[in-house]
């Protein structure tokens, strides 16, 4: 077949049914081939780092790789941004980009970039493809790539010449036999895993500390079990969150940099701490990290063997599948003679309890603007916790992961390492794309929004009913907290006062409804409004625009110097 329908077909039979991009002379012939087919749902965006978030969100709520295109050039440079996203995050995501023909690549001829060479180092593997012999197996490759192991981006540059010759239909092993890649598939070695059970039963002090290597080892089922056997409290990182029920009474909360201050004094009190699919970044750590924790035995199980011990020493490193990791610490844990004392474990618990009631989230109370906290705390009670939650990066993200309590996996849709303004809109779209049924909501910042709000016409079309919450506080919100506070109150580049649009007018020229709450009072009613809209729609709600993320350990200090509030 053609090497273009050869594209398609390896696409389906690796379980892929949509595709986020926007074509390009050299994605003609892809973009002609997927006019006639039925079962991949084309999605054309309004910018290409649109469609590498949308790719993004999809992967996110499902767990399979969201799959993104985009032309040569400039096409290919702007997905870019949401490569490294993915990589940062470990997102199965699988970017296919069109590149100039085979005899011209190398010649600068129009519109031709280096995509392989400009993203080698936030990509998990990389082809250019200038012989369609080699399509088949790489395609069928790069899903494998992508979802398997430590998941990430891969990135297939395929030259306009490629698509339109003939080609033999993959007919390798599945998954692909790819030498010098294999990714752990078990649970660990036995006797680590005995070694680690004893550990944690001698320990007094013990905390998980649990990441996105839950949620993507698909492993909450085995945290909660674990966790609840052992009797342990359990700390859920940003990207973590929803890997642990957040109503269950170990949850202790998020730590690190804006984190609720128990999960903090946990840490610096513990005699062990059992991380699980974290990277142990300086988000959590600070940068000071042999002040984290310092008196604690580091428990490391990883799928990546390369993320144990590389910021953090660990006593015992186990690389392994999370999943099998935890049963199989289970089921160690139930053979031991000499478990946790209970009681002990009960006075832990109650230990970080009083934390938790000492030094809850901030709100500030002395003003009668609304505060935006309350507006997540509002969000979370109409929806009963249930909804699906994607934000931008700011003080909304962090008020979202602070009050919005996640007890499912794959609920919470955020950019965590890379830190990317704009993700919010376009990943939520991805998400509704693989989730049509569900209740999926845009948390933005005004800041945010402006980056890639083009993408509510790609909502308008496909009549994705996504709902945009717009926190408005008329600041780059998180700069500007830190200029409060470490720059004299010096507000250089952060306000948009007063040349900032109209967002229920911009919704509208988008032909999607929107409302605008300045009162505290109309809050209830205008989200209620807004979440019962039979399709997109939008709300703006200008917030007290002063209001601080606090707790807050400020950047370079010690977990010591955590500000518990204004």
């Amino acid at each position: 077949m053609r090497a273009v329908d050869e594209t398609l077909a390896s696409l389906k039979r690796s379980g892929v049914d949509a595709i986020f991009g926007l074509p390009g002379g050299p994605l003609i012939p892809l973009f002609d081939a997927l006019h006639d087919d039925a079962e991949l749902r084309l999605f054309l965006v309004r910018h290409e780092q649109g469609a590498g978030h949308m790719a993004e969100g999809y992967a996110k709520v499902t767990g399979r790789a969201g799959v993104c295109t985009a032309t040569s050039g400039p096409g290919a440079t702007n997905l870019v941004t949401p490569i490294a996203d993915a990589y940062m995050d470990s997102v199965p995501m699988v970017a296919i980009t069109g590149q100039v023909g085979s005899a011209r690549v190398g010649t600068d001829a129009f519109q031709e970039a280096d995509i392989v060479g400009i993203t080698l180092p936030i990509v998990k593997h990389s082809y250019l493809i200038k012989d369609p012999e080699d399509l088949p197996e790489a395609l069928a490759e790069a899903i494998y790539i992508a979802e398997s192991g430590r998941p990430g981006p891969v990135l297939v540059d395929i030259c306009v010449d490629v698509w339109g010759q003939e080609v033999e239909s993959y007919s390798g092993p599945v998954p692909p036999e790819i030498p010098g890649y294999q990714p752990p598939t078990s649970g660990g070695h036995p006797r680590l895993i005995a070694a680690a059970a004893e550990a944690i039963a001698q320990a007094k002090r013990p905390v998980i500390y649990a990441g996105g290597g839950i949620i993507h080892g698909n492993a909450a089922s085995e945290l909660k079990t674990f966790a609840e056997l052992s009797e342990v409290p359990v700390n859920t990182t940003l990207m973590g969150l929803g890997g642990f029920p957040g109503t269950n009474p170990l949850w202790v909360g998020m730590p690190g940099m804006h984190g609720i201050a128990a999960a903090t004094y946990a840490f610096q009190d513990a005699d062990l701490i059992l991380a699980v699919g974290v990277r142990f970044d300086e988000r959590v750590l600070s940068t000071v990290m042999n002040e984290w924790a310092p008196n604690a035995k580091i428990i490391h199980i990883d799928v990546d063997p390369a993320e144990i011990s590389k910021n953090r020493s660990a006593h015992i490193g186990i690389a392994a599948q999370s999943a099998d990791a935890l049963r199989g610490l289970s089921e160690a844990y139930g053979r031991l003679e000499n478990k946790h004392d209970r009681s002990s474990r009960a006075e832990w618990m109650a230990k970080i309890n009083a934390w938790k009631v000492a030094h809850p989230y901030h709100v500030d109370p002395s003003t009668d603007a609304i505060q935006p906290q309350n507006v997540i705390k509002e969000l979370y009670r109409l929806t009963n916790g249930d909804a699906i939650i994607c934000t931008d990066v700011g003080q909304h993200q962090m008020w979202s992961a602070q009050h919005y309590i996640f007890d499912e996996p794959r609920q919470w849709v955020t950019s965590g390492g890379l830190g990317t303004m704009g993700f919010g809109l376009p990943s939520a779209l991805g998400a509704q794309v693989a989730l049509p049924d569900r209740l999926v909501v845009d948390i933005a910042g005004d800041g945010s929004f402006e980056m890639t709000y083009q993408e509510l016409s790609t909502a308008q079309m496909y009549d994705l009913p996504v709902k945009v919450i717009i926190i408005n506080n008329g600041y780059l919100g998180m700069v500007r907290q830190w200029q409060e506070l470490f720059y004299e109150s010096r507000y250089s580049g952060t306000s948009f006062a007063p040349f900032q649009p109209d967002f229920v007018k911009l919704a509208a020229a988008y032909g999607i409804p929107g409302i605008s709450v300045d009162h505290a009072d109309d809050l209830e009613d205008g989200l209620r409004e807004t979440l019962a809209a039979d399709g997109p729609a939008l709300i703006n709600i200008n917030v007290n625009p002063m209001a601080k993320v606090f707790p807050m350990v400020p950047q370079g200090k010690g977990p010591g110097a955590v500000i518990v509030k204004g």
